[in-house]
This record gives structure tokens, C-alpha cells and sequence, in this order.
């Protein structure tokens, strides 16, 4: 069986998102995270173990808008848990056994050609609207490209540029203070229905806490998203089972979901 999670802000937790959630009291945190000389990224110490047990009992598959080299910065992966798949890009890539798998680009390049409409149609598009955004455009492996925010736009603003973007075949989605520009056919859900129909296996539990991610909880049995995510405030609560807890602590109670899920689906088999 498979589960699968994104991994920043529902299982990850940044320096900054730490600071703006907080860490509970009585909570040991294990960096899993090392880049340019520091430590970028923490679970709990009870988060990681249990993502191990996860991890022994099932096809667990880390799903990621992060690039491919932004994902090699865990070092938590390979020796202490090693993976079979990962999904990298928000659905770009799928590495198997650490090395991009071919069958799924050559598909993938098919659908980006049939698909959306070019990156400069949709940034004139954007820049005609009227609405800016204030901050440093990232391209991610030539496929799509974010902004890093100086200042947020009102929830009206969000409104209008998702609204645009649908138009043009792309969606966007604001996570921290990056507002991710991504196409249609570049989907996380559509890498793990690849990879399950690879596998002949089905997708039992799935996490994440943004709107790009739907589209691989809704592939999921049981679906589980952070109360402090962006996917309830556009979604809202129906067919998603929701933490009580925020932040990293969020993470560990997601595990332990995930553990309740996989005991669940051994006492029916």
C-alpha cells in the first residue's frame, strides 16, 4: 500500500515556520535539513520515528513542489529512510531509487505541449491586471516559476490572480510568502496516479496543506491536512480530516494518523 505527503509546512518545518507557529512545550525537535552550513528544517523526534515505522509498513513517497535539488537538501532520506519514489516539482519529476525516471518526463513533455499557455502570455496577463506583486520571480527547472514575496496581496488580490491564471490553463497557490505559478498539466496528483498504476497499488492515506496538493489527497483514502494549511481556506473542511494541533506538532499528529490508517487497513485485509 502507498501513502504519500508533502513534506514543508505538513511534515517539514522551516526555521521561519517555527517562529510563526511555535514549539510546543515538551517537544524534541530533529533537524532533517542541512543547507549551505546550517540546519534549514525540523520534525519532532516523535514525528520521525513514526515516519519511519510508516515508512517499514508501506511505499511511502515524499510529494514536493520543491526542485529536485532543493529535496536532496533532507538528509534524513537514503540512510535512515530510504526511499523507492519521490515527487519533486509539484509532480515534474519522479525519482526512482534517486534518479529521475525517464518514462514519466517523455510523458510529462507531451502534456506541457498540449496543455497551458506559454509563461510570458501568463505574465502579460498579470502585469495587464494591474495587480503587482511585489517580490523576486524564481524560475523552477525551466517548468514553472514563483515569487518570493515582499508584502502579501488582500485575499480580493488572491481571488483575481487565481481566477486569471485558471484562464490561461496554470494555478497558483501561496505558501509562506512563495506564490507558486504552476500549469495544468504539472500535477503531484498525476505523478502518484502514475506511479500507483506502475505499482498496481492504490494511495491509502495522503497529507499536505496546499491547494496544489489536492490534486494527490483527492487520489487518497484518507486525507489529512494541517488546521493551519492553505487548502481549508479554499477547499474547506469536507473530505479531509484536519489536525487540532498547528505547525510541527501538526506534523507528528498526521503520523500518527497515518500509523492509525495503516493498523486499519491491516485489521481489514
Amino acid at each position: 500500500m502507498i501513502t504519500a505527503s508533502d513534506l514543508d509546512r505538513t511534515l517539514v518545518y522551516s526555521n521561519r515556520a517555527l517562529e510563526e507557529f511555535g514549539i510546543p512545550e515538551n517537544i524534541m525537535l530533529k533537524p532533517v535539513e542541512f543547507h549551505k552550513g546550517t540546519w534549514t528544517g525540523y520534525m519532532t523526534e516523535a514525528a520521525f520515528s513514526m515516519l519511519k515505522e510508516v515508512s517499514s509498513h508501506s511505499l511511502f513517497i515524499p510529494v514536493t513542489t520543491r526542485t529536485t535539488e532543493q529535496f536532496n537538501r533532507f538528509v534524513i532520506f537514503e540512510k535512515e529512510i530510504p526511499l523507492t519514489y519521490a515527487i519533486t516539482a509539484n509532480g515534474s519529476h519522479i525519482l526512482y531509487k534517486g534518479e529521475h525516471l525517464e518514462d514519466w518526463s517523455e510523458h510529462l513533455i507531451v502534456q506541457l505541449k498540449n496543455g497551458c499557455a506559454p509563461e510570458e502570455e501568463l505574465l502579460y496577463a498579470l502585469r495587464k491586471s494591474g495587480i503587482t506583486l511585489d517580490g523576486d520571480r524564481k524560475q523552477a527547472e525551466n517548468l514553472f516559476f514563483y515569487f518570493i514575496l515582499n508584502c502579501l496581496p488582500t485575499p480580493s488580490e488572491l481571488r483575481e490572480i487565481r481566477e486569471l491564471t485558471a484562464q490561461y490553463r496554470w494555478k497558483m497557490s501561496l505558501q509562506g510568502r512563495k506564490l507558486y505559478f504552476i500549469p495544468t498539466a504539472i500535477s503531484k496528483g498525476k505523478a502518484l496516479e502514475f506511479i500507483c498504476n506502475r505499482e498496481g497499488m492504490k494511495a491509502m492515506a495522503g497529507a499536505g496543506d496546499s491547494v496544489l496538493d489536492w490534486d494527490f489527497l483527492k487520489n487518497c483514502t484518507y486525507r489529512f491536512v494541517p488546521s493551519h494549511g492553505e487548502l481549508l481556506k479554499v477547499m474547506g473542511p469536507a473530505d479531509i480530516t484536519l489536525t487540532n494541533q498547528l505547525g510541527v506538532a501538526a506534523g507528528e499528529e498526521i503520523l500518527e494518523h497515518f500509523l492509525n490508517a495503516l493498523s486499519l487497513k491491516a485489521n481489514f485485509s
